[in-house]
């Protein structure tokens, strides 16, 4: 019988950026389900922040070369990968120097939201899908952790949604505080809509908020977890309304083994509600 095979994109993973309940849970989640027997996969954005030479990464050429169309403009993706020896894991990153060169994260150094977050997140989103095809590495569940891998959820089922690749994948998706104020850009449903999704749910991020992500992630996921005690009051109440699985905050030293279980009670189909 093969591992299951969980795919984890996460916006922040520790030590490449600050610890944060992100970057905290999207290490130590995939290194105790590693440690399961389970077989992982892990993709994070290459912000310009991170030092390559201290983390010791280095382009992967046979998954580098692709070019994506963001918004009718073609940007090359390039893979990097870093090893966590202490975790036995490596971590792909997904890469490009129009998007991700400048030493920023989400914000600029005035702390304010940089301007083409939309369109990072739509490349991150598709860069994922793109390099696992490429791996011929078919997840059985992908796991989203932060709001940048919140496109990854709606571009699996829609644009991907006749890819053989992915016709048994099971999307995941752990919802944090961590957020932002204000919007992304205003024309990233457009954006969306460029690469030939035309989902009535694009309605729904005509103003693209942190919460309105977090719901657009929910509603393509097959089952949600809460990273965190308190969530903001929107996505908090879309979260209480869901009918699909879901799991409610623990701490994150404590969630592999129960994370584990609930990864088995997806894929075994059982519509079942799991709450601390």
């Amino acid at each position: 019988m093969s591992k299951t095979r969980i795919l984890y994109v996460s916006q922040a993973i520790q030590p490449f950026l600050p610890e944060s309940p992100i970057s905290k849970r999207a290490r130590q989640i995939p290194q105790g389900i590693h440690e399961r027997g389970r077989e992982i996969r892990v993709f994070m954005p290459r912000f310009g922040v991170i030092n390559e030479r201290r983390h010791q990464l280095h382009e992967v050429i046979r998954l580098s070369g692709m070019n994506l169309n963001i918004n009718d403009t073609d940007h090359p993706l390039i893979i990097k990968v870093a090893s966590i020896p202490t975790a036995r894991m490596q971590v792909y990153f997904i890469d490009n120097e129009h998007y991700f060169k400048k030493k920023v994260t989400w914000f600029d150094a005035k702390e304010k939201l940089v301007p083409d977050n939309d369109e990072r997140a739509i490349f991150f989103a598709r860069g994922v899908l793109e390099t696992v095809r490429k791996l011929s590495w078919a997840p059985d569940i992908i796991h989203c952790h932060g709001w940048m891998a919140s496109l990854v959820p709606l571009y699996l089922k829609e644009q991907f949604k006749e890819d053989a690749h992915f016709e048994n994948t099971k999307v995941v998706t752990t919802l944090y505080d961590e957020g932002f104020k204000g919007t992304l850009n205003g024309s990233l449903s457009e954006k969306i809509e460029f690469d030939g999704i035309q989902s009535p749910s694009l309605k729904n991020i005509k103003i693209p908020t942190f919460d309105a992500l977090n719901q657009l992630a929910m509603e393509y996921s097959d089952a949600v977890i809460s990273g965190c005690e308190v969530l903001s009051e929107d996505t908090q109440t879309a979260f209480e309304a869901l009918s699909c699985p879901k799991m409610g905050y623990m701490e994150s030293e404590l969630g592999s083994a129960e994370v584990a279980n609930f990864y088995d009670t997806i894929l075994e189909g059982k519509e079942l509600a799991v709450e601390d």
